[in-house]
């Protein structure tokens, strides 16, 4: 019983950080990619202590609720297809035994994840504005965004490879073990 009581609570305080991180979206203009990544960096936590299928659960409510309160919907969207759930399974994904076919599976996930992602925004929710903004730099503007974005996917894969490293060697013995 304690252990339900547990996986609840952490998950309920991790999903309330990742809803104000989300919310925070409308607030600051500039951070519709990069406060979904750091919303997604909380369950790492979730990961390391309760286990992935916990950090999955708290990822769907996550991204349920953030679908009808965020006022960022591109936010939301990145969050909902990649930057909720990418963390929570890099650690499967870096089971697999040669990293050729890790770095492979993972660059294929997040492509297909921003087309798709996009396509959303785009197709389904009406949001043109993004298209719009494309027009200056030409036809190939979304192939270059998409190798940019390439580019720093892998600064984040990286980034979050050594806070993983962080959590479990500095923050987790000298904060959590003594409560």
């Amino acid at each position: 019983m304690a252990r339900k009581s547990t996986q609840v609570a952490i998950g309920g305080v991790a999903a309330a950080l990742c809803l104000l991180l989300m919310f925070c979206t409308g607030l600051v203009p500039f951070a519709t990619y990069a406060l979904p990544a750091l919303a997604g960096v909380v369950l790492i936590a979730v990961v390391a202590e309760m286990g992935w299928r916990t950090a999955m659960v708290v990822y769907a409510a996550v991204a349920l609720l953030s679908l009808g309160i965020v006022p960022d919907r591109e936010a939301a969207m990145l969050f909902h297809f990649f930057f909720g759930y990418y963390p929570v399974i890099k650690g499967l994904i870096e089971r697999l035994p040669t990293k050729v076919l890790q770095l492979f599976i993972k660059f294929v996930l997040f492509n297909i994840a921003m087309i798709l992602s996009y396509m959303v925004i785009i197709y389904v929710l009406g949001i043109p504005d993004i298209l719009e903004s494309f027009g200056d730099f030409g036809k190939y503007s979304a192939l270059v965004i998409l190798a940019m974005g390439n580019v720093v996917f892998g600064v984040y894969d990286f980034a979050l490879t050594n806070i993983v490293i962080v959590y479990h060697q500095w923050f987790r013995p000298k904060f959590l073990r003594k409560i």
